[in-house]
């Protein structure tokens, strides 16, 4: 990999680029072949498995974690080699910062037991889903959250309603911030509006603190100005 690039493709630093239909391709790591829109302009392909390796030590490292800090465990984990600039991996952290956090300001909740069940369920949103699906997987981490803590399922009542309340806050935040994608400012933004919602529903506080981002300069797409979390220092 080269190091000195902006992150964008994890084999040799080159731009991605989206195609207007499913290819088959084959992992430039594994060699698995898939379907994919996905690809660098110098044609390599990372499958989201090997992507995201390593990324099974997040249970791990939560359940070592003492804050009640949602953005300090996220921060945490995104200091990991297994988490990237961009990618699939955040459908997992969001909701596993959470969980975590939640748990440490008092939420009664077994935490061993939600992180795997959320790194099951963050593990099956695809990366690029912020632009195929339009809902991005921070957005849908932070509902799965909620999900988990309220035992929400399908034929819930009032658990089913706050999940889906979760997601749509969460989106709603991460949409209006626009495009393109950014994985760290849309964790944030998701996060920081779980905080919000947690407190105003369940009377949980857990605690937040002011953002600045330190890694806009690793974003090919960073959108400066307009990012809440901007530092021009960086």
């Amino acid at each position: 990999m080269n190091t000195e690039a902006k992150e964008e493709c994890l084999i040799c630093g080159a731009p991605l680029e989206y195609l207007d239909e499913d290819v088959l391709m084959e992992c430039s790591v594994c060699h698995k072949q898939e379907n994919s829109k996905t690809r660098c302009i110098n044609g390599h392909y990372v499958c989201n498995e090997c992507h995201t390796s390593g990324m099974d030590r997040i249970i791990d490292i939560c359940l070592h974690e003492d804050s009640r800090d949602p953005v300090v465990i996220l921060e945490n984990m995104m200091s990991e080699d297994f988490c990237h600039m961009h990618g699939p991996e955040h459908h997992v952290m969001v909701g596993a910062a959470l969980l975590t956090a939640y748990k440490n300001a008092g939420g009664e909740i077994d935490l061993e037991k939600s992180l795997s069940e959320m790194y099951r369920r963050g593990k099956t949103v695809p990366g690029g889903a912020c632009g195929f699906w339009g809902a991005c997987g921070a957005g849908i981490s932070a509902g799965m959250y909620m999900s988990i803590i309220t035992d929400a399922t399908p034929l819930s009542g009032a658990a089913w309603g706050l999940s889906n309340q979760m997601t749509s806050r969460a989106l709603e935040r991460i949409g209006s911030a626009g495009g393109p994608r950014c994985c760290k400012r849309d964790s944030y933004l998701a996060v920081e509006e779980a905080v919000r919602f947690t407190w105003e529903k369940l009377g949980v506080m857990m605690r937040s603190h002011d953002i600045t981002c330190t890694r806009s300069d690793r974003n090919n797409q960073c959108i400066r100005n307009r990012c809440p979390f901007y530092n021009p220092e960086v």
